[in-house]
């Protein structure tokens, strides 16, 4: 897997590791085309950017681009993939929507997840922009794609609180689809400002208060 820090401004994409030098180089190839399309998205606006502008920043012909992508809109459906790959993966094992078996250890649960989403999401700042702010208003077939995503996150959502109802831990009254929208809408916010005020204090106070809600505000009294 590759994976880059902020520091390198770098979209973070996961890939499996090459084995040839020759594959080596197509991959790093593949992650330069997609920096340097959203640098162009960044300082033309998505539409504005063509793949010329794309080629010609980074110094390739058009056929070399064609071989890694059939267009502009293909690289975003890559790298929403590939976020979407990240997040289930840090869904995984311990962290499953079935795992918790108390109190205590949804707590636990809850802020591992927190800590593991922040640092997809807000490590690759450029790309939650993107999604947050302009992916909308690039085409209908894109604007399903993120609404069918936001479904996901709230059926999700709503999964780790009917298990937390069925095992008695979390309050049995609980309304587990609309506290999932509450809670995917709070997930949101915390992204939204974490974008905006990136101090890593911030995000951490905001995190705990997030944390507390999910776990206090649901528990059985």
């Amino acid at each position: 897997m590759t994976h880059h820090s902020v520091a390198d401004d770098r979209i973070i994409v996961s890939v499996t590791k090459p084995s040839t030098r020759a594959e080596r180089r197509k991959a790093e190839l593949r992650q330069e085309i997609i920096d340097t399309a959203f640098v162009c998205f960044a300082e033309r606006g998505y539409h504005s950017t063509g793949i010329a502008d794309i080629a010609a920043h980074l110094g390739i012909g058009h056929g070399t681009f064609y071989r890694y992508f059939s267009n502009k809109r293909d690289i975003i459906d890559h790298v929403i993939d590939d976020l979407a790959a990240r997040i289930v993966a840090a869904l995984g094992t311990d962290n499953a929507p079935d795992a918790a078996r108390t109190l205590d250890e949804y707590r636990e649960q809850i802020e591992r997840i927190g800590i593991a989403l922040t640092h997809i999401l807000i490590e690759d700042r450029r790309v939650a922009q993107l999604l947050l702010f302009h992916a909308t208003g690039i085409d209908d077939e894109l604007t399903r794609r993120l609404y069918g995503l936001l479904d996901t996150a709230d059926a999700l959502t709503a999964g780790y609180l009917e298990h937390g109802v069925e095992l008695g831990y979390l309050r049995a009254d609980l309304d587990a689809r609309n506290t999932a929208r509450a809670v995917t809408g709070m997930l949101l916010a915390g992204v939204v400002h974490g974008l905006r005020d990136p101090d890593e204090n911030s995000i951490t106070a905001l995190n705990e208060a997030i944390r507390r809600l999910l776990v206090d505000g649901v528990a059985k009294g």
